[in-house]
């Protein structure tokens, strides 16, 4: 095996000079909240939260309905609960299914997305 030597010169130094002045490149993305979601604005509305367990082979789930939702972006939400209770949460029908027997997380990750109205189910 061959000692490997250090550069001695900079191959591209001779393009430096060439470059010239580059335009300004795209504005980063603003980064999003630590919750996951955008900042809180009141919602009105209701919003369920409840627990099933029927046709889920035995599994308990927690699941977020109601007309709240409606005309909101629930793949969003969805995202925002992963990354908030650090879970499995997916988007089914008009409603929003976590993984997991968390109704009290749920809610309160929705109170500070602005959610004023929030049920409770069994």
């Amino acid at each position: 095996m061959q000692d490997k030597q250090p550069l001695t010169h900079n191959p591209f130094a001779a393009l430096k000079g060439r470059l010239g002045d580059l335009p300004p490149g795209p504005q980063p993305a603003p980064m999003p909240s630590p919750e996951g979601s955008v900042p809180a604005a009141k919602v009105t509305g209701r919003c369920i939260v409840r627990r099933e367990r029927s046709g889920r082979g035995g599994k308990a789930v927690t699941l977020v309905e109601g007309p709240a939702l409606e005309g909101r972006d629930l793949e969003a939400m969805a995202q925002g609960l992963k990354r908030a209770l650090g879970t499995g949460a997916r988007v089914e029908a008009s409603s929003v299914v976590v993984q997991g027997d968390q109704p009290d997380r749920v809610v309160d990750w929705l109170r500070k997305q602005g959610f004023t109205e929030i049920i409770r189910g069994n």
